[in-house]
C-alpha cells in the first residue's frame, strides 16, 4: 500500500484512494532504501514496475502509467546474493545502469566532525534542543569508534547527545555510545536504530 498506492475499499481500514509512492514520485525519483534486504516476490513487484513504467494499485483492476527514476542502495554484496538466489539476476539488472560504492564511515573518519555537525544542525532545524556546538575533545573521541552503524548510527549519537547536553555544547560525557555498538565487529550487519 505505501508503494503502489490503494483504491478505496480494497481492505479494512482503506476509506479512501490512498497515493501510493511510485504515483507521488511521477515525474521524479524514487529511493528504495536496502533493496537487497527485499524479499523475491517483492523484487518480482518492482522488476515489474521497472520493466513496464507501470503499476497496479492495491485493490484496482487497471494499471497506472508512471514515469520515475530509481535509486537503489544496500549494504549486501548483490552479485554474491544473485549467485546465492537470494535476489533476482533480472532485477539486478535492470537497476545496476550506474553503480556507486561507498566506503563505510570507519574509513574516512576524518569526515566525522562535519557530518556531526551536519546533524546538530538538522536537529535544531527540527525543533530540538538549542545545543550550539561541541566542546574540544568531542570529535576526537567520536574517531575513535569503528561505527558498526556507519552514517546512521552517527546521526543517532549526536541525536542522544543533544538529548543529553545540559548546556549550549555537547561536552565529552553527553556523548554515549549505542550499547550494542561495542559487540558489533567493524563490518557486521548494525541493525537500525530508531529515527528520532
Amino acid at each position: 500500500s505505501e508503494l503502489f498506492g490503494h483504491v478505496k475499499g480494497a481492505f479494512t481500514g482503506a476509506t479512501a484512494v490512498g497515493a501510493g509512492l511510485l504515483l507521488k514520485a511521477h515525474g521524479g525519483t524514487l529511493f528504495l532504501d536496502e533493496i537487497g534486504d527485499l524479499s523475491l516476490e517483492n523484487q518480482a513487484r518492482i522488476l515489474r514496475v521497472v520493466e513496464n513504467r507501470s503499476f497496479r494499485a492495491i485493490g484496482s483492476t487497471t494499471d497506472t502509467p508512471v514515469d520515475v527514476r530509481f535509486v537503489a542502495a544496500t549494504n549486501k554484496d548483490l552479485t554474491q546474493a544473485v549467485r546465492q538466489g537470494r535476489f533476482r539476476a533480472d532485477l539486478y539488472h535492470r537497476i545496476c545502469g550506474m553503480e556507486i560504492q561507498a566506503p563505510p564511515l570507519r574509513q574516512h573518519l576524518e569526515d566525522i566532525p562535519a557530518l556531526a555537525q551536519h546533524f546538530l544542525l538538522g536537529l535544531r532545524d527540527e525543533g530540538q534542543r538549542a545545543v550550539q556546538g561541541f566542546a574540544p575533545g568531542v570529535f576526537e573521541a567520536l574517531q575513535r569508534n569503528s561505527w558498526p552503524g556507519n552514517v546512521r548510527e552517527l546521526r543517532q549519537t549526536v541525536y542522544r547527545a543533544v538529548t543529553l547536553a545540559q548546556g549550549a555544547v555537547i561536552q565529552l560525557e553527553d556523548v554515549q555510545m549505542p550499547p550494542a555498538a561495542a559487540a558489533l565487529q567493524p563490518g557486521a550487519q548494525a541493525s537500525s536504530a530508531l529515527s528520532p
